[in-house]
């Protein structure tokens, strides 16, 4: 998408969304020089925000209130079973386990998140624990990988590269076999 198009977008809706607002943005970071026509749609973009004629759309704070109550009950319960053993377990683990077997409970606004606490406890609360439950026998049973896990937000783009190689190398060892064509030296 260009800035052209967006802006275009833009004054036809009366609204700039986050995601139109992220592209111009991108668009304006990765170019080495914009043009005089995206410098002038950037103008007109401006001049309608300010006038009002396009109103820029605020980003929505929301929150998942179920992962809170879920973290907490496998705390309590990873710390139970770990007092009584010498087992350790992957709290992370659990919770996302858990977390893909409950219904999710968004609020926007400090009410809403209360109100979805006390409907979980009221109405919930034995299913988040059966669940807990459940990913902490799946997590028992389930043999430990060790290294070859790397956690989320954990990896740099070298490691990226080096995983996406080595997946080739597993699933397509033969991919770039030396030319068969002899050498003109």
């Amino acid at each position: 998408m260009t800035i052209e198009t967006i802006v275009k977008q833009a004054l036809q809706d009366g609204y700039l969304t986050p995601v139109m607002e992220t592209e111009v943005g991108r668009i304006c970071d990765t170019a080495s020089e914009l043009s005089i026509e995206e410098y002038m749609a950037l103008d007109r973009l401006m001049g309608a925000l300010l006038t009002g004629e396009v109103v820029a759309v605020p980003r929505k704070q929301f929150i998942n209130v179920m992962e809170e109550l879920v973290l907490t009950e496998s705390i309590t319960r990873v710390a139970e079973i770990e007092q009584s053993s010498d087992r350790v377990l992957d709290v992370g683990d659990i919770a996302a386990y858990a977390l893909n077997r409950l219904p999710p409970l968004y609020a926007t606004t400090e009410e809403g998140a209360r109100y979805q606490r006390q409907r979980a406890k009221e109405a919930l609360h034995e299913l988040i624990t059966q669940q807990v439950m459940e990913a902490i026998t799946q997590n028992v049973d389930h043999p430990d990988f060790g290294s070859e896990r790397a956690a989320l937000g954990k990896s740099n783009g070298t490691d990226v590269l080096r995983q996406v190689s080595s997946l080739l190398q597993v699933y397509a060892p033969n991919y770039e076999q030396k030319s068969p064509l002899p050498d003109l030296d």
